[in-house]
């Protein structure tokens, strides 16, 4: 009798980071289920994997901005049939302007996505990896949660919750067989600059990185049992210089960078 594959569920996995860890996880023999809201793009998706990679792929279309796609994934992550092993908390937005004037539904979309949904998620997860003794958590975060973010406010200081999040249940879950991971990428070739209104033309070439490039790093440093991954030598080191500086400083300086990019 063969043994079960492992189970991932990958947020976000229509596009960019999202769907290379869906194609990455599939590689290493994980079956799938693959949330976003456009059901199309994942059907498609699921199609792919399930003939390059002879992966099980279960689309759910949802909105995890809603209460009602919420508690459609809360439903399968609780569910034992079959466990969900990893969960890559991926799917989030950001918004890019002076606060005043964007848009407040909006802001509190994106609040939504990339905090309520992020914690809500993952609680429903942990009761059974933990009862399990094994499974394991990536939540996606970004290098802008290392200091205050001028024109791009409310979207910094959801990845600064979502890193102090994840290190906290790193913590809490140790000695349990499960281990939660944050990953802070930085500028990455995706949609998310489109998407979100973000002229990032004037970001200098060294700087980006493409989708395999981050999740590669990320499941290496998930397999060594880190705590974060920060991909790229540069995101490293803009995150560590970040951490150092007082807060008054650090976001001066990254005032400063936004109105050299205007």
């Amino acid at each position: 009798m063969s043994t079960p594959k492992p189970v991932a569920m990958v947020t976000g996995a229509s596009s960019g980071i999202g769907a290379e860890f869906a194609r990455a996880l599939a590689a290493r023999g994980y079956d799938l289920v693959i949330v976003a809201r456009d059901g199309a793009r994942l059907d498609e998706r699921a199609e792919l994997l399930e003939k390059e990679y002879d992966a099980s792929v279960e689309v759910l279309a949802a909105d995890l901005t809603k209460a009602t796609g919420l508690k459609v994934v809360e439903a399968r992550l609780e569910s034992a049939d079959p466990p969900i092993d990893l969960l890559v908390n991926n799917a989030g937005f950001g918004t890019f302007g002076r606060l005043w004037e964007l848009r407040r539904d909006v802001e509190e979309r994106e609040i939504r996505l990339n905090v309520v949904a992020v914690t809500r998620l993952c609680h429903a997860v942990l009761p059974g990896m933990v009862e399990r003794g094994r499974g394991g958590i990536i939540n996606v975060s970004s290098v802008a949660g290392f200091q205050p973010t001028p024109a791009n406010a409310t979207y910094g200081a959801t990845k600064a919750f979502v890193n102090s999040f994840s290190h906290a249940l790193c913590e809490e879950t140790r000695g349990s067989g499960v281990h939660v991971m944050v990953l802070c990428p930085g500028f990455t070739k995706t949609e998310f600059q489109e998407r979100n209104g973000l002229d990032s033309s004037k970001v200098p070439d060294r700087l980006w990185q493409l989708p395999d490039q981050v999740v590669g790093a990320a499941l290496r440093d998930f397999d060594r049992r880190r705590s974060v991954c920060i991909p790229g030598a540069l995101n490293k080191a803009g995150a560590v210089f970040s951490s150092v500086l007082p807060m008054n400083l650090s976001r001066r300086v990254a005032g400063a960078v936004v109105k050299r990019s205007e």
